[in-house]
């Protein structure tokens, strides 16, 4: 199975497929599941917590990891704002807000986000299982336990 997957990651019609797939899976999920919006109460700290999730993201970065890479990680989780890593000569950045052309973009809810930066979930199964949906470079996104290891 897994080489099946690693072959048809690989190829553009592939990404393209697998992509479309797991949007469908993640929206048939979410209708069942009956989920509603959170109260506007709770935002604020959601929001806070996001972002010190994201900190501690960064906090963990594997300079090594990244040489010779040149790539934006941009983030949109379901309950709050968007976030991009980019990362270039080594060094790691963190920013609020979209990029105007990232190298992949990874979409989830913060409870996967949280659970595969605890170590928790592993994000290639988060993928796989339509938790974590990826438009662009899926391939690059294989290389995000090396740059940022799970605490």
């Amino acid at each position: 199975m897994k080489l099946f997957v690693t072959k048809l990651v690989r190829s553009k019609a592939g990404r393209v497929l697998l992509t479309g797939l797991i949007s469908i899976n993640y929206r048939l999920r979410h209708r069942r599941s009956g989920l509603t919006p959170q109260a506007t109460s709770t935002r604020e700290s959601d929001m806070s917590e996001i972002q010190g999730l994201f900190e501690t993201m960064a906090g963990r970065f594997n300079s090594a990891a990244a040489a010779g890479l040149e790539a934006v990680f941009q983030y949109k989780l379901d309950e709050g704002d968007a976030y991009y890593v980019a990362i270039s000569a080594g060094d790691c950045v963190l920013e609020k807000g979209e990029h105007d052309s990232p190298s992949v973009i990874l979409m989830m809810d913060s409870q996967t986000f949280k659970e595969v930066l605890d170590g928790k979930t592993n994000g290639m199964q988060a993928f796989m299982s339509g938790r974590i949906r990826a438009e662009g470079d899926v391939m690059l996104a294989t290389r995000l336990e090396a740059l940022f290891p799970a605490g």
